[in-house]
């Protein structure tokens, strides 16, 4: 099995095909951010991928999501554990993500040729997804009538987890490889990206609320559910009685966007601002599309930005060079008409 440290360009084809829209963002990324960035999330997308095996039980989805966290806490991954790995990855339907389970031998090099402040900062955000994706597997057994989080708190810790510790670490890392990257405190900066980092799995959990329903998984809070008389096992008959909640929550993942939109401008490098902006200004789209669908269709089919409009949306960006005015526009615009 090759145990060769990749390249970052190396790296790229493989995030490309796991995560078409994180890929544009690392891809522009300067160039000391992208080989870190693009190896945390490559190593955070193969735990997801391990927890949400499809034909493990969630028994042994746990147990080899905590071989694999152990072995990038030690930045080692025993042969044993690779090959399990790449055995899981034969009963998955998505072949790129079968590729990234039998690719984690050379992201392991790569893990371990990181400098020391790297390689720690990468292995801490890891260690803190893995325990939002545990907890995961502990509250949803896959077993039974679908169960919610408790209340909002839970849904936060969540949310802040698997998504926001991303905008920290994002933070500490332009801090480590770029300073002066802001013009905002490196604190205030990143309260901001922890923010966008929850409103973005906010948003992932309106898309996806269909499908981890049918998994027996509900992010909807329990006690807000029962304040419109549905449960998590009832939602399914009923979405349309979901729409306050779901309205409420488009509105708190649409403040989170607006303090992604504040990190970016805040930024100094123009490569930097087009790399947080993107995921930013497509969650804004994101957010019009899915209150414009409400909860009834949307639970029926995942909403998601057409890709003519993320071509267009890309290609102002370049033509304007990451300008802070052109960024602005766009970011009201999204936010007051939803319009593209």
């Amino acid at each position: 099995m090759p145990s060769a440290a990749p390249t970052a360009a190396e790296l790229l084809p493989l995030l490309r095909g796991v995560s078409r829209s994180f890929y544009l963002s690392v891809r522009v990324l300067p160039g000391p951010l992208r080989h870190p960035i693009g190896l945390a999330y490559l190593l955070a997308r193969a735990t997801d991928t391990v927890a949400d095996a499809p034909g493990l039980p969630a028994a042994a989805r746990l147990e080899l999501l905590d071989a694999l966290d152990a072995a990038i806490q030690a930045a080692a991954m025993p042969l044993s554990l690779a090959q399990r790995l790449a055995q899981a990855g034969e009963g998955l339907p998505d072949a790129c993500e079968a590729a990234l389970l039998r690719a984690l031998p050379g992201c392991f090099a790569a893990l371990a040729g990181l400098s020391a402040g790297d390689r720690a900062a990468t292995q801490a955000v890891l260690r803190e997804i893995a325990s939002g994706q545990r907890l995961d597997l502990q509250r949803f057994p896959g077993t039974g009538a679908p169960r919610a989080l408790a209340d909002e708190a839970e849904a936060v810790d969540y949310m802040q987890r698997v998504a926001g510790c991303v905008g920290g670490f994002w933070t500490a890392m332009c801090a480590a490889h770029l300073p002066g990257f802001a013009e905002l405190p490196e604190a205030q900066m990143r309260a901001l990206g922890e923010s966008l980092g929850r409103g973005l799995q906010r948003i992932n959990i309106l898309r996806d609320a269909g499908a981890d329903l049918a998994a027996g998984r509900c992010y909807f809070p329990a006690s807000r559910l029962q304040a419109l008389g549905l449960t998590a096992a009832t939602l399914a008959a009923r979405p349309g009685a979901l729409r306050p909640l779901w309205d409420d929550w488009i509105a708190q993942a649409a403040v989170a966007m607006d303090d992604g939109m504040r990190y970016a401008l805040g930024l100094r490098s123009r490569r930097l601002r087009v790399a947080c902006a993107l995921p930013a200004l497509v969650g804004l789209r994101t957010l019009a599309l899915l209150r414009a669908a409400g909860p009834a269709q949307a639970l029926a089919q995942r909403v998601k930005m057409p890709r003519a409009e993320l071509r267009a949306l890309l290609a102002g960006i370049a033509l304007t060079l990451a300008g802070r005015g052109h960024l602005e526009r766009t970011w009201h615009r999204l936010r007051d008409n939803g319009a593209p």
